[in-house]
């Protein structure tokens, strides 16, 4: 994924890296980084507002327990699925 212009930090090590930063877990030369990648890119900035709200409903269907990272990264990766093919089908419109 990208936008298409150049960053300092690629699109995919801002996506690897996006649990551990919404977590607080970066250092904040890296959490500088991100934010500024995905003050840039459009695209990432929708990954992590995807992931964010994940973060978000299982939190509260959890009552405050953590789901698994296979779980997380599961859900994650299904919408994004849907993510992506919602944007290629509300392009073609």
């Amino acid at each position: 994924m990208s936008c298409g212009s150049p960053h300092s930090t690629s699109c995919s090590d801002v996506l690897e890296a996006v649990s551990a930063y919404l977590d607080g877990e970066t250092t904040p030369i890296d959490r500088e980084l991100i934010a500024q990648h995905i003050a840039e890119c459009w695209p990432c900035l929708h990954e992590v507002d995807v992931y964010r709200e994940v973060k978000v409903l299982i939190a509260r269907a959890c009552g405050g327990e953590q789901a698994p990272a296979e779980v997380r990264e599961r859900v994650v990766h299904r919408i994004r699925t849907v993510s992506i093919q919602w944007s290629v089908e509300y392009r073609q419109e």
